[in-house]
């Protein structure tokens, strides 16, 4: 898909080169899928909604699931995730969260000179409505709030800890909405699995 596409050419340019090895550094973590092994896609864990004007592709950063995406998507996204360590940090104490949940999104014009306002992207998790507790810009241009037909604006979304990511949510914007990631968690389970399987044993 053409928005997966962009993104991994915006997650390039935002981060520095990685060797291959980079992978196998990190250092595992109880309760985390080992990291190296999975096969998803973005497309896989993208939850997507469509605007007559823009889409917006909407991707959780969080550990347990990125380790289950390609071993070159995990790590373009581990980096990003370090490479913008002090503003997550600094934008999460500006709104009082210890430990914010964070989604990549990811604007893309289907028109000319498409507005869009970032704070409408809501989750609803557990009946709860959550809006974005902060935002890390990742393109230059992202705060504009205008794309032209084609262009891209990507950030980083804070939303508090409470979203449970492992149940059904909804993403939506402005009244369009979004279930998509209740398909999503049967593949993520499958795909924990794998991971699990394919991975060496500890001895």
């Amino acid at each position: 898909m053409e928005i997966a596409r962009c993104v991994a050419l915006m997650v390039a340019a935002c981060t520095a080169p990685l060797l291959a090895q980079d992978t196998a550094n990190v250092a595992p973590q109880p309760g985390l899928p080992p990291a190296g092994y999975g096969t998803l896609r973005q497309d896989d864990v993208g939850v997507e909604l469509r605007t007559p004007t823009f889409a917006v592709r909407v991707l959780p950063l969080d550990e347990r699931i990125i380790r289950l995406l390609t071993p070159d998507t995990y790590r373009s996204f581990l980096h990003l995730k370090r490479s913008r360590e002090d503003e997550i940090r600094k934008t999460a104490e500006r709104a009082g969260i210890s430990e914010p949940a964070l989604f990549l999104v990811t604007f893309f014009g289907l028109q000319h000179r498409a507005r869009f306002i970032p704070e409408e992207l809501t989750i609803t998790s557990r009946n709860r409505v959550f809006r974005p507790a902060g935002i890390v810009p990742l393109s230059p241009r992202f705060g504009e709030l205008m794309l032209q037909q084609r262009e891209t604006a990507s950030a980083i979304y804070l939303y508090e800890s409470d979203i449970a990511l492992f149940e059904p949510m909804i993403v939506a914007y402005e009244g369009i909405i979004s279930q998509q990631w209740e398909r999503i968690l049967p593949i993520l389970d499958r795909e924990r699995a794998a991971v699990l399987s394919r991975a060496p044993k500890e001895r």
